[in-house]
Formats: C-alpha cells, structure tokens, sequence
C-alpha cells in the first residue's frame, strides 16, 4: 500500500497533513469521531539528527496536550544517517531522545502506535518502530535490527553460519516473520481490511506494560524472555 492509500484506509473520514520533506504531520479521525495525531516517516530515507530533533520535538508537543489522543507513526525509512556530520554531532543521543519522546508520550496517555509499511534498519529502527508502545506492520514489510552481512562484520563469523543461524533462532534474524515471532511486531494487518477497524480493535484492547516478551514466549520467539524480565523486576524490587 502507498502512504496515501493507508491514510484513506486508516481514516476515511478525514485527514490533514502537512509535509516536511521526508517527514510528515497531521491528524486523522478515528472511526468513532476521536482525532489521532499522525506522523509520517517515509521516502525509505535515513534519519539524521536534523529528522531526530524534529520528530522529538513534535512528539514531545503532543505529549504534553491534555487530549490523551493516540500518535499513529507510520514508517518507512532505511536506516539512521551514517554521516560524519551526523556522528559527530552525536546521533546516538538524538535518536536516544527521540525515543525516549515516544515513551514519555505513552506514559502520560498517548497510546504510541507503530505501523511499519516499508523498511526500517537499525537504530532508525529502534528509535521509531520499537519505541512505540505497539507496533504493527502490513504485509511487505521488512525490518531489521541488522542486516547479515553487517553482522558478520560485527561477529567475524562466516555469512553462511549466520543464515544458518538465522533459520534456527527468530530473534537473531532480520525480517518481519521473524520479528514479529519475538513479539516486536504485534499484529501484521490485512490490507485488504479497513484498516481504521483494525486500529479500533487495536485501541480497544486495554494495554498495560510491555507486552513483547510475554507475546514472544508464546510465539516461541523468545522462550526464556518473560522468566529473565520477571528476574529483572524482582532484583530492582529487591534493591529498592
């Protein structure tokens, strides 16, 4: 689906947006008349720390209205922007805070939902994507913390043993089967559905924590993620 036909879906009743070069920002109607705050990251281009800061600053805006409306970001980028400019202003800290603005909004009421139509690749990914507090996809898209090859780089492991590797554990692989067996991706819609109803049931169902490893211990994704998280809770609480 285009950007566009997504809008008309998830919306059919009406929408506003205003671009920004690779960025876009508006609002929809939900089926039931409430708004909903949207942000586009498309093109499938790179986010530097000049998109960071913008898309920040925009959800932090929101985060502090008192209309308790959801943000929907739609997402199609490739990965962050690996320029010298960009590292040594220090993009690590800006994608940190563009994260931590989605978190901050779905603290104070905003429910966050991710909808991942196209590519998304390491910490742009992470950033956008995985910092919501739910995250959907539709089918095609293709997600990756990080690629293979990038791994074996990373590893200097033969690229062979890492797709080996990848067949056997969804959690070491890249792709939105395997994302979403791990419990990142919750849902992958059906676009042959509204999906403005699909959004509705989404935002009908009560959310309360972080749901992912629970979601991918049942998937069989990540079998022992839910016992280490309960591990994690208990010490915090343990250590006041």
């Amino acid at each position: 689906m285009t950007p566009a036909e997504i809008l008309n879906s998830l919306s059919p009743t009406g929408h506003q947006l205003t671009a920004d070069g690779d960025l876009s920002f508006g609002t929809a109607t939900a089926l039931d008349g409430t708004m909903i705050h949207v942000i586009s990251v498309g093109g499938g281009s790179a986010i530097g720390i000049d998109e960071a800061i913008r898309l920040a600053d925009h959800v932090l805006k929101i985060a502090f209205t008192a209309d308790a409306s959801p943000i929907m970001l739609l997402i199609d980028t490739s990965s962050q922007r690996m320029s010298r400019r960009d590292e040594l202003l220090g993009l690590s800290e800006y994608l940190a805070h563009l994260a931590k603005s989605l978190l901050l909004a779905e603290t104070r009421g905003h429910r966050t939902v991710g909808l991942l139509y196209g590519g998304s690749a390491a910490g742009a990914f992470i950033a956008t994507a995985l910092a919501c507090g739910t995250l959907v996809a539709l089918p095609g898209a293709h997600p990756e913390v990080m690629d293979l090859p990038s791994m074996a780089r990373v590893t200097k492991l033969p690229i062979d043993v890492l797709k080996e590797k990848a067949k056997a554990t969804p959690v070491f692989a890249p792709g939105l089967e395997n994302l979403a067996q791990t419990g990142a991706i919750a849902e992958t819609w059906d676009p042959e559905l509204p999906l403005a109803d699909q959004l509705a049931a989404l935002l009908a169902r009560p959310r309360s924590g972080d749901d992912r490893a629970a979601l991918g211990n049942e998937r069989g994704g990540r079998l022992k993620a839910e016992g280490i998280v309960d591990e994690i809770v208990t010490l915090a609480r343990e250590r006041g």
